[in-house]
């Protein structure tokens, strides 16, 4: 695991029980809701809408215990790729969390668009069934009910393909409320992917982040068991 140099991580989690889901959408409506200094990237010269639901657990800053009530909870994501220069990473259209504490300390200390839902996450067997209603008043209502899990062995991405593209992502950026642009690295080992299956029984965070899917069509999934992650403060994202 190569580390950002000179600076040590400050944050540890562990995600499971991933699903990404991944369409092919119009880039113009994306465009729109990028920051000055952002750009998207683009696979083949298609722009890419990922809706990741997971759970998070052991999250806690570096030195310390994880308790119990705060650092363990579901997770789904409304994403898209970019670029800064020739820094690639991902840039979040929402982030929908069942911990209060982590939504409110992640807004003002990562700048990320959290928010508060109504979430559950079960396994049965190898399905993963995921549940989540926002109930937060600064976003669009929003509902994602899917059961998903793994439908072959894990096969880490080749290079230069869309799985490796999508998900090979250890940057976000995030904008202040003052419009300034920041970046956040984040490390972990290389994705254990599996193919996967999934069916949707409801799904709204996309149309509820303004993006259209495409009527018809598949999404692209891929299923990961879990990854150790460390993070480290956010910094402005034109510093060196």
């Amino acid at each position: 695991m190569v580390v950002p140099a000179g600076r040590p991580w400050v944050m540890r989690m562990r995600w499971t029980d991933l699903l990404f889901a991944h369409w092919p959408v119009d880039p113009e409506p994306l465009r729109r809701q990028l920051p000055a200094g952002l750009e998207l990237d683009l696979y083949d010269g298609q722009a890419w809408l990922g809706i990741v639901p997971f759970r998070m657990s052991d999250v806690s800053p570096r030195g310390l215990p994880a308790l119990p009530v705060v650092s363990a909870f579901p997770e789904a994501n409304v994403r898209t790729y970019v670029r800064h220069g020739d820094r690639t990473g991902v840039w979040f259209l929402s982030l929908d969390a069942a911990s209060r504490p982590t939504v409110e300390g992640a807004r003002v200390a990562f700048h990320l668009p959290y928010l508060l839902a109504s979430m559950s996450i079960e396994t049965r067997g190898d399905a993963v069934v995921y549940r989540s209603e926002r109930r937060d008043p600064r976003g669009a209502p929003a509902a994602l009910d899917v059961t998903y899990g793994p439908s072959g062995p894990v096969r880490h991405a080749q290079p230069g393909s869309f799985e490796a593209w999508s998900t090979d992502r250890l940057r976000l950026f995030a904008v202040d409320g003052d419009g300034a642009l920041w970046r956040t690295e984040i490390r972990h080992a290389a994705w254990p992917l599996q193919p996967a299956r999934a069916a949707f029984a409801v799904q709204t965070l996309s149309a509820a982040a303004g993006i259209e899917l495409p009527a018809d069509l598949e999404p692209r999934l891929a299923f990961a068991r879990r990854v150790d992650v460390r993070g480290w403060w956010p910094r402005r994202a034109d510093e060196g």
